[in-house]
């Protein structure tokens, strides 16, 4: 169970910030969640980059800790 949960986890996590990261790209000046973070655009674009791997990573741990247990 606690597997799936933070499969779901990383899956939202990676889908928010990837939205964030190429609507970044498209419109400089909109930061999305992170707009407080001091730097400017290129802190922003590698902190949602940074984000967007973390959640990708979270959610293929998750799943082959599950798929070892055998419950997928």
């Amino acid at each position: 169970m606690k597997y799936d949960v933070l499969r779901v986890l990383g899956m939202v996590v990676m889908v928010v910030c990837a939205q964030a990261l190429v609507r970044l790209l498209v419109d400089d000046g909109d930061r999305g969640l992170l707009d407080g973070l001091p730097g400017g655009f290129l802190p922003t674009l590698l902190a949602y980059a940074v984000l967007t791997a973390a959640g990708v990573l979270l959610t293929g741990w998750a799943h082959s800790r599950a798929r070892a247990l055998g419950r997928r």
